[in-house]
């Protein structure tokens, strides 16, 4: 399991980066555009995209250590979520949404929710897909190379960052903080399932060894991690059933996860 105690002396700001800042303001875009998600967008990114594909990023380490006050927690009770720190020999795994040029309501929408409510910052990063699943149409059959995308990442004079703290001191937190999207329980475990199900062969030891003491604390504290999950057992053999007899990959790639929860098959 990694360290308890993370590094407490992290960067106090990420400015060697090599990111472009963009634009939070801005509502539409002349091409289709990339956007890469790590934390909740991987299962929930809540707006209409063409295509998703699973890949990763270079030089960051997913870390729970931005706050949240709106989602996952309260002003008084914050939770924690997910932000990138700088590693330069770090990759973090994780889902690119491509948006098409009309689409008008996906920038706002994302504005509100990772950087008005989030304490997120946009920038633009190369996002590197995962080779054995995209084939770009003009790569003539070899894996398509790095692309351009969104990145939303918190940095630390945010009002809402919290920084590290020992694991076991993250996980209980995460146990105890609830939001109006739901218990923070279920973004940390939702999370490692999509890495588990979605990129089996991709390492966090921080987000798994986070999963790991919170289901042990939970087991200890006699509380019910399906209830904090906010479904039923039965409700989610059935998402897997529908997941499954979808027809292609391609055409399931274009339907958000709330939406496939609703097919009447």
């Amino acid at each position: 399991m990694e360290n308890q105690k993370e590094n407490m002396n992290q960067p106090e700001a990420m400015s060697r980066l090599p990111l472009k800042p963009e634009n939070e303001g801005e509502t539409s875009r002349k091409e289709p555009f990339w956007v890469f998600g790590y934390g909740s967008l991987c299962w929930n990114p809540g707006f209409d995209y063409q295509q998703s594909v699973t890949g990763y990023v270079k030089g960051f380490s997913r870390r729970f250590w931005q706050g949240n006050t709106t989602h996952r927690g309260t002003e008084s009770k914050p939770g924690r979520v997910a932000t990138l720190i700088e590693d330069n020999e770090g990759i973090t795994w994780g889902k690119a949404f491509l948006i098409a040029a009309e689409n008008h309501a996906a920038l706002p929408y994302l504005s509100t929710r990772e950087c008005q409510l989030g304490g997120y910052k946009t920038y633009t990063v190369n996002f590197h897909p995962r080779q054995s699943l995209y084939i770009s149409s003009s790569s003539n059959g070899h894996a398509s190379d790095k692309k351009d995308a969104l990145l939303y990442i918190a940095l630390p004079e945010n009002r809402h960052w919290l920084g590290a703290a020992p694991l076991p001191d993250i996980a209980k937190q995460i146990l105890e903080c609830q939001g109006s999207s739901g218990s923070n329980a279920e973004y940390l475990l939702k999370l490692a399932d999509f890495m588990r199900d979605e990129i089996p062969e991709a390492l966090d030891e921080h987000l798994f060894s986070l999963e790991r003491l919170v289901r042990k604390f939970a087991g200890d504290m006699k509380i019910c991690l399906k209830t904090l999950m906010g479904e039923t057992q039965e409700r989610k053999e059935e998402k897997r059933d529908a997941k499954a007899v979808m027809p292609s990959f391609q055409f399931a790639s274009r339907v958000p996860d709330k939406k496939l929860r609703c097919v009447n098959m």
